[in-house]
C-alpha cells in the first residue's frame, strides 16, 4: 500500500506552507513518519543530510518513494557540485515530486538552470545560505522558476561569522522579505531553530513572523505543530477579525482613515484562518 500524505497538508497550497520538514534520505530514512506528521510540506533531503559517498543511494531511496505513492519536495545538491546534474536527471520525471529546494542558491541563473532541467512548471525553492545569495536576493526572487525563498541560517552564519541573535540576523531576514515582495513571491521561509522546543520555539516563530517571514524549516517532526501554531493567526487575531467583519457586513463601517487597512487585514486573517482550518474553531 502506498503511504498517503497527511491529507490536511496535502490540500494546502505550498504558497501557504508554514512548517517545512527536512526528512533525511540517509540509511535511516523514515519518510512515512515525515509524511504522516503535521508538517505542511515535507522535503526529502539528499544534500546536507547525506555524505558524499551516500548520495547515489539516498537519491535512489527518494526516487523509490516518489515512484510508489509518496509525494514531497526534494532538497537537491547545489549547482557547483558534481551531484546537481545527477539529482535533476533522476527527478525530472518522478511522479510524486512537488518541487525542489535548491541548496546554496547564490545567483538567479542557478534557479533558472535548475528549472530548465525539470518538468515545465516544477517549482524551485531557492535556499539562500551565503552573503552573496543575500545580496542577490532580489534578482533571485525575480528569476524565472523561483517559487519561494528560504533562509539557510547555519551556512550563512558560517559564511559571514554573524551570531544567532535575532538582531545579528535581521538584515539577512529583511533582505529576503523585501526581495520576496519585489519578486511577487509568498513570504520567505525562515531557517530552523535546532533544539528549540515549547516557549523557545514559539518565541523563534515570533521573530520569524515579526520579520515578515511566513514559513520555517525544521529538522524535527515534533516541532511541526508548534511552528504551525506560531505562524498562524492567533486566537485573539481571529476573534478581532470575526468581530470587525461581522460589523462591516451589518453596515458598521468605521469612518477614520485606518478603516480600510484594518478591513483588509481582517480579510487576510479570515483567508488564512480558513486555509489552516482555524476560522470556525
Amino acid at each position: 500500500m502506498p503511504v498517503l500524505r497527511n491529507q490536511r497538508a496535502a490540500a494546502l497550497p505550498a504558497t501557504l506552507s508554514r512548517s517545512w520538514l527536512l526528512a533525511a534520505a540517509g540509511e535511516n530514512a523514515d519518510f512515512p513518519a515525515a509524511l504522516a506528521s503535521e508538517a505542511d510540506s515535507v522535503v526529502f533531503d539528499i544534500e546536507d543530510a547525506v555524505p558524499a559517498d551516500g548520495k547515489a543511494a539516498a537519491r535512489e531511496r527518494v526516487l523509490e518513494a516518489l515512484d510508489n505513492g509518496m509525494s514531497g519536495w526534494v532538497r537537491i545538491n547545489d549547482i557547483n557540485t558534481e551531484f546537481w546534474q545527477d539529482d535533476l536527471d533522476a527527478l525530472a520525471n518522478a511522479p510524486g515530486l512537488r518541487g525542489v529546494m535548491l541548496a546554496k542558491t547564490e545567483k538567479p541563473e542557478h534557479v533558472t538552470l535548475t528549472a530548465m532541467r525539470l518538468r515545465p512548471g516544477t517549482p524551485v525553492l531557492a535556499l539562500v545560505e551565503s552573503a552573496l545569495g543575500i545580496e542577490n536576493a532580489t534578482d533571485i526572487a525575480k528569476a524565472p522558476g523561483t517559487f519561494r525563498l528560504a533562509f539557510g541560517i547555519g551556512d550563512f552564519r558560517r559564511d559571514t561569522g554573524v551570531g544567532d541573535d535575532p538582531m545579528a540576523l535581521a538584515y539577512a531576514r529583511g533582505r529576503l522579505v523585501i526581495a520576496s515582495r519585489v519578486g511577487q513571491l509568498p513570504g520567505p521561509i525562515d531557517g530552523p531553530s535546532v533544539g528549540a522546543a515549547g516557549d523557545d520555539l514559539m518565541a523563534a516563530c515570533g521573530v520569524s513572523a515579526t520579520m515578515g517571514m511566513t514559513g520555517k524549516l525544521t529538522l524535527k517532526v515534533e516541532q511541526t505543530e508548534t511552528i504551525n501554531a506560531g505562524l498562524s493567526p492567533s486566537a485573539s487575531e481571529i476573534m478581532w477579525a470575526h468581530e470587525l467583519l461581522e460589523a462591516h457586513e451589518h453596515g458598521g463601517a468605521g469612518g477614520d482613515g485606518s478603516y480600510l487597512p484594518r478591513l483588509a487585514r481582517a480579510q487576510k486573517i479570515r483567508n488564512l484562518g480558513e486555509s489552516y482550518g482555524l476560522w470556525n474553531e
